[in-house]
Protein backbone atom coordinates (compact mmCIF):
# COMPACT_ATOMS: atom_id res chain seq x y z
CA UNK A 1 0.00 0.00 0.00
CA UNK A 2 1.05 3.67 -1.03
CA UNK A 3 1.89 5.49 1.70
CA UNK A 4 2.08 9.55 1.19
CA UNK A 5 3.57 11.43 4.15
CA UNK A 6 4.97 15.21 3.95
CA UNK A 7 5.40 16.87 7.28
CA UNK A 8 8.17 19.41 6.86
CA UNK A 9 7.45 22.68 7.46
CA UNK A 10 9.68 24.41 5.01
CA UNK A 11 10.35 28.49 4.83
CA UNK A 12 12.09 29.40 1.56
CA UNK A 13 13.20 32.65 0.55
CA UNK A 14 15.69 35.23 0.55
CA UNK A 15 16.60 36.19 4.45
CA UNK A 16 14.54 32.99 5.75
CA UNK A 17 17.56 32.29 8.53
CA UNK A 18 16.12 35.82 10.42
CA UNK A 19 13.31 32.91 11.46
CA UNK A 20 15.72 30.48 13.38
CA UNK A 21 15.21 31.57 16.74
CA UNK A 22 10.95 31.54 16.27
CA UNK A 23 11.81 28.39 14.46
CA UNK A 24 13.58 27.03 17.66
CA UNK A 25 10.69 28.85 19.63
CA UNK A 26 7.81 26.65 17.53
CA UNK A 27 9.00 23.51 18.70
CA UNK A 28 10.63 23.79 21.93
CA UNK A 29 14.46 24.51 21.30
CA UNK A 30 16.22 26.30 24.04
CA UNK A 31 19.48 24.85 24.18
CA UNK A 32 20.66 24.02 20.42
CA UNK A 33 23.70 22.63 18.94
CA UNK A 34 24.53 23.35 16.00
CA UNK A 35 25.96 20.66 13.61
CA UNK A 36 28.04 22.19 10.98
CA UNK A 37 31.91 21.48 9.34
CA UNK A 38 34.66 23.58 8.87
CA UNK A 39 33.77 24.73 5.58
CA UNK A 40 30.60 26.46 6.65
CA UNK A 41 32.57 28.39 9.24
CA UNK A 42 35.32 29.50 7.46
CA UNK A 43 32.55 31.19 4.90
CA UNK A 44 31.00 33.07 7.74
CA UNK A 45 27.83 31.07 7.65
CA UNK A 46 27.76 30.12 11.22
CA UNK A 47 28.66 33.60 12.68
CA UNK A 48 25.25 34.41 10.82
CA UNK A 49 23.64 31.56 11.94
CA UNK A 50 24.22 32.63 16.13
CA UNK A 51 23.56 36.28 15.04
CA UNK A 52 19.97 34.86 14.31
CA UNK A 53 19.58 33.38 17.36
CA UNK A 54 20.18 36.27 20.09
CA UNK A 55 17.71 34.92 22.56
CA UNK A 56 19.64 31.36 22.71
CA UNK A 57 23.64 30.66 23.51
CA UNK A 58 24.19 27.63 21.11
CA UNK A 59 27.00 24.87 21.49
CA UNK A 60 28.73 24.22 18.10
CA UNK A 61 30.26 21.37 16.45
CA UNK A 62 31.72 22.10 13.55
CA UNK A 63 33.58 19.13 12.71
CA UNK A 64 31.70 16.91 10.10
CA UNK A 65 33.71 15.12 8.10
CA UNK A 66 32.65 15.55 3.82
CA UNK A 67 31.03 12.39 4.05
CA UNK A 68 29.38 11.81 7.98
CA UNK A 69 30.76 8.95 10.01
CA UNK A 70 29.78 7.49 12.99
CA UNK A 71 33.14 8.39 14.65
CA UNK A 72 31.85 12.16 14.34
CA UNK A 73 28.45 11.17 15.30
CA UNK A 74 29.85 10.15 18.26
CA UNK A 75 32.17 13.62 19.00
CA UNK A 76 29.05 15.66 18.44
CA UNK A 77 26.72 13.61 20.72
CA UNK A 78 29.73 14.07 23.47
CA UNK A 79 28.95 18.19 22.78
CA UNK A 80 25.68 17.56 22.81
CA UNK A 81 25.40 15.73 26.18
CA UNK A 82 28.09 18.00 27.79
CA UNK A 83 26.34 21.56 27.04
CA UNK A 84 22.77 19.80 28.19
CA UNK A 85 21.15 20.60 24.34
CA UNK A 86 17.60 19.87 23.41
CA UNK A 87 17.74 20.08 20.25
CA UNK A 88 19.44 20.63 16.79
CA UNK A 89 20.43 22.86 14.26
CA UNK A 90 22.04 21.40 11.11
CA UNK A 91 23.81 23.95 9.08
CA UNK A 92 25.74 22.92 6.11
CA UNK A 93 25.23 20.58 3.05
CA UNK A 94 23.74 17.38 3.43
CA UNK A 95 26.30 16.11 5.41
CA UNK A 96 25.90 17.83 8.13
CA UNK A 97 22.31 17.18 7.99
CA UNK A 98 23.01 13.88 7.94
CA UNK A 99 25.38 14.00 10.82
CA UNK A 100 22.72 16.07 12.84
CA UNK A 101 20.30 13.05 12.40
CA UNK A 102 22.69 10.42 13.59
CA UNK A 103 23.23 12.76 16.76
CA UNK A 104 19.46 12.60 16.85
CA UNK A 105 19.47 8.74 16.90
CA UNK A 106 22.65 7.98 18.87
CA UNK A 107 21.91 10.73 21.83
CA UNK A 108 18.35 8.64 22.76
CA UNK A 109 18.56 5.47 21.56
CA UNK A 110 21.18 2.69 22.88
CA UNK A 111 23.62 0.90 20.67
CA UNK A 112 26.04 1.36 18.01
CA UNK A 113 24.42 3.42 15.31
CA UNK A 114 24.24 0.51 13.00
CA UNK A 115 21.69 -1.24 14.85
CA UNK A 116 19.40 1.25 13.22
CA UNK A 117 20.48 0.57 9.78
CA UNK A 118 17.26 0.37 7.50
CA UNK A 119 19.29 -2.71 5.56
CA UNK A 120 19.45 -3.87 9.47
CA UNK A 121 16.10 -3.69 9.88
CA UNK A 122 16.88 -0.88 12.17
CA UNK A 123 13.99 1.75 10.92
CA UNK A 124 11.65 0.84 13.56
CA UNK A 125 13.40 0.53 16.24
CA UNK A 126 14.26 4.86 16.00
CA UNK A 127 11.57 6.81 18.23
CA UNK A 128 10.06 10.03 18.93
CA UNK A 129 12.64 10.22 21.75
CA UNK A 130 14.81 12.08 18.95
CA UNK A 131 15.34 15.59 19.61
CA UNK A 132 13.52 18.28 17.40
CA UNK A 133 15.72 19.65 14.65
CA UNK A 134 16.25 22.09 12.78
CA UNK A 135 17.75 21.81 9.19
CA UNK A 136 19.34 24.47 7.20
CA UNK A 137 20.90 23.81 3.92
CA UNK A 138 23.92 26.15 2.44
CA UNK A 139 24.54 24.59 -0.72
CA UNK A 140 21.37 22.90 -3.18
CA UNK A 141 21.73 18.99 -3.61
CA UNK A 142 20.48 16.45 -1.26
CA UNK A 143 17.36 17.66 0.10
CA UNK A 144 18.19 16.34 3.27
CA UNK A 145 16.48 19.19 4.99
CA UNK A 146 13.19 17.56 3.93
CA UNK A 147 13.95 13.96 3.65
CA UNK A 148 13.33 11.14 6.75
CA UNK A 149 16.96 9.71 5.52
CA UNK A 150 20.42 9.90 6.45
CA UNK A 151 23.77 8.69 4.99
CA UNK A 152 26.57 7.50 7.70
CA UNK A 153 29.50 5.31 6.99
CA UNK A 154 29.42 3.01 10.38
CA UNK A 155 32.47 2.30 12.18
CA UNK A 156 32.60 -1.31 9.84
CA UNK A 157 33.38 1.31 7.18
CA UNK A 158 29.47 0.41 5.29
CA UNK A 159 27.99 3.62 3.50
CA UNK A 160 24.72 2.51 5.49
CA UNK A 161 21.18 4.42 5.37
CA UNK A 162 18.90 5.46 8.04
CA UNK A 163 15.57 5.74 7.47
CA UNK A 164 12.16 7.22 9.87
CA UNK A 165 9.93 9.78 10.16
CA UNK A 166 11.18 10.46 13.34
CA UNK A 167 13.90 11.99 11.67
CA UNK A 168 12.30 14.13 9.59
CA UNK A 169 13.49 17.89 10.40
CA UNK A 170 10.82 20.27 12.21
CA UNK A 171 11.64 22.67 10.08
CA UNK A 172 13.67 23.40 7.00
CA UNK A 173 15.09 26.43 6.65
CA UNK A 174 15.97 27.40 3.03
CA UNK A 175 17.69 30.84 2.43
CA UNK A 176 19.23 31.09 -1.08
CA UNK A 177 21.52 34.10 0.48
CA UNK A 178 23.37 31.19 1.78
CA UNK A 179 24.23 29.63 -1.72
CA UNK A 180 25.45 32.74 -2.87
CA UNK A 181 28.99 32.51 -4.39
CA UNK A 182 29.26 28.90 -3.52
CA UNK A 183 32.06 27.70 -5.28
CA UNK A 184 30.99 26.61 -9.52
CA UNK A 185 32.56 23.25 -8.75
CA UNK A 186 30.41 22.40 -5.49
CA UNK A 187 27.30 24.14 -6.84
CA UNK A 188 28.06 21.51 -9.72
CA UNK A 189 28.41 18.98 -8.49
CA UNK A 190 25.47 19.47 -5.65
CA UNK A 191 23.33 20.50 -8.59
CA UNK A 192 23.73 17.37 -10.50
CA UNK A 193 23.19 15.67 -7.07
CA UNK A 194 19.31 17.36 -6.81
CA UNK A 195 18.99 16.35 -10.53
CA UNK A 196 19.67 12.86 -9.81
CA UNK A 197 17.14 12.66 -6.81
CA UNK A 198 14.72 14.00 -9.27
CA UNK A 199 15.37 11.59 -11.76
CA UNK A 200 15.91 8.68 -10.38
CA UNK A 201 12.64 9.00 -7.91
CA UNK A 202 10.34 9.55 -10.63
CA UNK A 203 11.76 6.73 -12.44
CA UNK A 204 11.19 4.40 -9.36
CA UNK A 205 8.47 2.24 -9.61
CA UNK A 206 6.32 2.45 -6.40
CA UNK A 207 2.68 4.30 -7.06
CA UNK A 208 2.97 7.95 -5.52
CA UNK A 209 1.75 10.62 -8.37
CA UNK A 210 2.08 13.45 -5.61
CA UNK A 211 6.01 12.57 -6.19
CA UNK A 212 5.63 12.30 -9.57
CA UNK A 213 4.99 15.62 -10.22
CA UNK A 214 7.05 17.16 -7.51
CA UNK A 215 9.83 14.98 -9.17
CA UNK A 216 9.01 16.29 -11.93
CA UNK A 217 8.92 20.00 -11.72
CA UNK A 218 12.05 19.79 -9.56
CA UNK A 219 13.53 18.44 -12.92
CA UNK A 220 12.73 20.66 -14.87
CA UNK A 221 14.14 23.90 -12.65
CA UNK A 222 17.37 22.18 -11.66
CA UNK A 223 17.55 21.38 -15.07
CA UNK A 224 17.46 25.16 -16.74
CA UNK A 225 19.29 26.76 -14.01
CA UNK A 226 22.17 24.28 -12.93
CA UNK A 227 24.87 25.76 -15.78
CA UNK A 228 23.32 29.90 -14.72
CA UNK A 229 24.22 29.44 -10.84
CA UNK A 230 27.45 27.35 -11.65
CA UNK A 231 28.31 29.97 -13.80
CA UNK A 232 27.41 33.20 -11.79
CA UNK A 233 27.74 32.44 -8.30
CA UNK A 234 25.60 35.72 -7.97
CA UNK A 235 22.19 34.51 -9.74
CA UNK A 236 19.61 34.77 -7.66
CA UNK A 237 16.73 33.48 -9.74
CA UNK A 238 19.10 30.18 -10.53
CA UNK A 239 20.33 29.66 -7.30
CA UNK A 240 16.06 29.74 -5.63
CA UNK A 241 15.11 27.72 -8.38
CA UNK A 242 18.50 25.20 -7.47
CA UNK A 243 17.36 25.36 -3.84
CA UNK A 244 13.73 24.23 -4.71
CA UNK A 245 14.94 21.57 -7.39
CA UNK A 246 17.04 20.11 -4.44
CA UNK A 247 14.19 20.35 -1.81
CA UNK A 248 11.85 18.93 -4.33
CA UNK A 249 14.18 15.88 -5.24
CA UNK A 250 14.64 15.00 -1.75
CA UNK A 251 10.27 15.47 -1.02
CA UNK A 252 9.73 12.30 -3.86
CA UNK A 253 12.34 10.23 -3.04
CA UNK A 254 9.77 9.18 -0.54
CA UNK A 255 9.29 6.68 -3.04
CA UNK A 256 12.62 5.29 -3.58
CA UNK A 257 15.54 5.78 -5.67
CA UNK A 258 17.88 3.02 -7.73
CA UNK A 259 20.79 1.89 -8.87
CA UNK A 260 22.48 5.53 -9.53
CA UNK A 261 22.42 5.78 -5.47
CA UNK A 262 23.25 1.79 -4.74
CA UNK A 263 26.37 2.33 -6.46
CA UNK A 264 27.21 5.62 -5.29
CA UNK A 265 26.59 4.84 -1.55
CA UNK A 266 28.57 1.78 -1.97
CA UNK A 267 31.40 3.56 -3.98
CA UNK A 268 31.63 6.25 -1.74
CA UNK A 269 32.03 3.93 1.34
CA UNK A 270 34.65 2.40 -0.37
CA UNK A 271 36.56 5.83 -0.89
CA UNK A 272 35.34 8.80 1.31
CA UNK A 273 37.13 11.18 -0.10
CA UNK A 274 34.57 10.59 -2.98
CA UNK A 275 31.94 13.40 -3.80
CA UNK A 276 28.44 11.74 -3.51
CA UNK A 277 26.27 14.42 -5.95
CA UNK A 278 29.86 13.94 -8.12
CA UNK A 279 29.29 10.21 -8.26
CA UNK A 280 25.93 9.92 -8.82
CA UNK A 281 26.30 12.29 -11.92
CA UNK A 282 28.74 9.95 -13.32
CA UNK A 283 26.12 6.83 -12.88
CA UNK A 284 22.91 8.35 -14.43
CA UNK A 285 23.82 7.73 -17.85
CA UNK A 286 24.69 3.77 -17.38
CA UNK A 287 21.64 3.75 -15.18
CA UNK A 288 19.11 5.31 -17.31
CA UNK A 289 20.33 3.41 -20.60
CA UNK A 290 20.21 0.15 -18.43
CA UNK A 291 16.68 1.46 -17.22
CA UNK A 292 15.68 2.25 -21.04
CA UNK A 293 14.10 -0.92 -21.84
CA UNK A 294 11.92 -1.43 -18.66
CA UNK A 295 10.77 2.56 -19.07
CA UNK A 296 10.22 1.42 -22.67
CA UNK A 297 7.87 -1.32 -22.45
CA UNK A 298 5.39 0.97 -20.36
CA UNK A 299 2.10 2.80 -21.19
CA UNK A 300 3.64 5.82 -19.19
CA UNK A 301 7.22 6.25 -20.74
CA UNK A 302 8.70 7.76 -18.33
CA UNK A 303 12.24 8.76 -19.73
CA UNK A 304 9.59 10.48 -22.97
CA UNK A 305 8.42 12.87 -19.50
CA UNK A 306 11.90 13.34 -18.39
CA UNK A 307 12.87 14.46 -21.97
CA UNK A 308 10.44 17.14 -22.32
CA UNK A 309 10.96 18.61 -19.20
CA UNK A 310 14.56 18.61 -20.11
CA UNK A 311 13.40 20.18 -23.53
CA UNK A 312 14.82 17.54 -25.31
CA UNK A 313 12.90 15.44 -28.20
CA UNK A 314 13.41 11.96 -27.23
CA UNK A 315 13.94 9.52 -24.14
CA UNK A 316 16.86 8.04 -25.93
CA UNK A 317 18.72 11.77 -25.50
CA UNK A 318 18.27 11.99 -22.06
CA UNK A 319 21.66 9.62 -21.20
CA UNK A 320 24.13 11.54 -23.39
CA UNK A 321 22.32 15.53 -22.64
CA UNK A 322 23.21 14.30 -19.09
CA UNK A 323 27.24 14.00 -19.99
CA UNK A 324 27.41 16.77 -21.83
CA UNK A 325 25.73 18.33 -19.27
CA UNK A 326 28.31 17.26 -17.21
CA UNK A 327 31.22 18.20 -19.42
CA UNK A 328 29.68 22.02 -19.49
CA UNK A 329 29.95 22.37 -16.08
CA UNK A 330 33.39 21.27 -15.67
CA UNK A 331 32.49 17.68 -13.41
CA UNK A 332 35.16 14.86 -14.15
CA UNK A 333 35.11 12.81 -17.63
CA UNK A 334 34.17 9.44 -15.76
CA UNK A 335 35.14 7.56 -12.69
CA UNK A 336 38.50 7.10 -14.57
CA UNK A 337 39.16 10.77 -13.78
CA UNK A 338 37.84 10.38 -10.28
CA UNK A 339 40.56 7.71 -9.76
CA UNK A 340 38.38 4.54 -9.50
CA UNK A 341 40.41 1.79 -10.84
CA UNK A 342 38.43 -2.20 -11.64
CA UNK A 343 39.99 -3.52 -8.62
CA UNK A 344 37.59 -1.54 -6.35
CA UNK A 345 34.46 -3.27 -8.24
CA UNK A 346 33.71 -6.40 -6.36
CA UNK A 347 33.57 -4.29 -3.22
CA UNK A 348 31.35 -1.58 -4.83
CA UNK A 349 29.15 -4.62 -6.37
CA UNK A 350 29.17 -5.92 -3.33
CA UNK A 351 27.71 -2.77 -1.55
CA UNK A 352 25.68 -1.56 -4.35
CA UNK A 353 23.55 -5.47 -4.20
CA UNK A 354 22.87 -5.18 -0.52
CA UNK A 355 22.04 -1.00 -0.94
CA UNK A 356 18.95 -0.15 0.47
CA UNK A 357 18.07 1.68 -2.77
CA UNK A 358 18.91 -1.45 -5.00
CA UNK A 359 15.16 -3.14 -4.87
CA UNK A 360 13.02 0.23 -6.33
CA UNK A 361 15.02 0.64 -9.37
CA UNK A 362 12.73 -0.01 -12.41
CA UNK A 363 14.82 -2.96 -13.75
CA UNK A 364 16.29 -5.15 -11.11
CA UNK A 365 19.98 -5.24 -11.82
CA UNK A 366 22.38 -8.14 -11.39
CA UNK A 367 25.78 -8.27 -10.21
CA UNK A 368 27.07 -8.43 -13.79
CA UNK A 369 24.42 -5.59 -14.77
CA UNK A 370 26.19 -3.49 -12.18
CA UNK A 371 29.75 -4.14 -13.42
CA UNK A 372 28.63 -3.31 -17.13
CA UNK A 373 27.17 0.43 -14.86
CA UNK A 374 30.56 0.73 -13.41
CA UNK A 375 32.42 0.07 -16.73
CA UNK A 376 30.36 2.33 -18.74
CA UNK A 377 30.86 4.87 -16.13
CA UNK A 378 34.46 4.85 -16.08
Amino acid sequence: MAQILYVTNILIDFGALAQLQAECERVGITRPLIVTDAGVKAAGLLDKAIAALPGLNPAVFDQTPSNPTEAAVRAAVEVYRQADCDGLIALGGGSAIDCAKGVAIVSTHEGPLRTYATIEGGSPKITDRVPPLIAVPTTAGTGSEVARGAIVIVDDGRKLGFHSWHLVPKTALLDPELTLGLPPMLTAATGMDAIAHCMETFMAPPFNPPADGIGLDGLQRGWAHIERATKDGQDREARLNMMSASMQGAMAFQKGLGCVHSLSHSLGGVNPRLHHGTLNAMFLPAVIRFNAEAESMKKDNRLQRMAHAMGLSSGNDVPDAIKDMNQRLGLPSGLVAMGVTPDLFDRVIEGALADHCHKTNPRLASADDYKAMLLASM
